[in-house]
């Protein structure tokens, strides 16, 4: 979802850094044969993971939510040479997808793909993270926080898609609607948790930055 009016939102892709050409090919492929390509970062949400990622210079990496890979290479773009990037999803017709972009960039080496639950996979990975980038199922979203919090090294990043919902978080509450329920706790815990700093950024869909202390 867009905010902003489209000529303006142009002028900003445009005044950006631009779309590596293997995000070029990959967003074409995902187009062409799998299902909800809608699910993309995108290029200009991928350049402002890549950006955050280079300033972080993460050691480890967290993804939840791999989808096709796009935001999973935008984000390896910033980790250290001996970092890794592990990613969740639990697809797994797009397992060998995935894996054919990841290796044909220079992170491949780098990615480690874990297929299935993330709230069962995440308490088994061994490993403290410098920056988290949760775009997952919605209903989980709190969930996640929860099992990921202490695995976030002081000073880590939590990078959270999809926190404007399409605008339903400032629409009357439909008590069927779990998944805008739940983004609407999970942005007041963001708000309040003590352990964190949090800037909510009306990027795409909504993109949160929240910093432990």
């Amino acid at each position: 979802m867009y905010f902003l009016p489209e000529d303006l939102d142009d002028y900003v892709v445009a005044h950006s850094e631009n779309e590596p050409e293997l995000l070029q090919q990959l967003t074409r492929e995902t187009y062409q044969k799998i299902l909800q390509p809608i699910m993309l970062s995108g290029p200009y949400q991928g350049r402002v993971l890549s950006m955050i990622s280079k300033l972080v210079r993460p050691r480890n990496i967290l993804e939840l939510g791999t989808f096709t890979g796009y935001a999973t290479l935008c984000l390896a773009e910033g980790v250290q040479n001996d970092g890794e990037v592990h990613t969740i999803d639990v697809n797994e017709e797009l397992v060998d997808f995935q894996r054919k972009y990841f290796d044909k960039s220079a992170y491949g080496h780098q990615i480690f793909q874990h297929l299935g639950s993330a709230i069962d996979i995440i308490p088994s990975l061994n490993k403290t993270f410098d920056l988290v980038f949760i775009d997952a199922d919605k209903p989980n979203y709190v969930n996640y926080f929860h099992l990921i919090i202490d695995k976030l090294n002081p000073g880590g990043i939590i990078i959270s898609d999809n926190v404007l919902w399409h605008g339903k978080v400032v629409e009357p509450l439909d008590p069927k609607d779990h998944s805008t329920k739940i983004v609407l706790e999970y942005n007041t815990l963001l708000k309040e948790d003590p352990r964190i700093e949090t800037v909510l950024l009306p990027i795409r869909d909504g993109l949160t930055i929240s910093r432990k202390k």
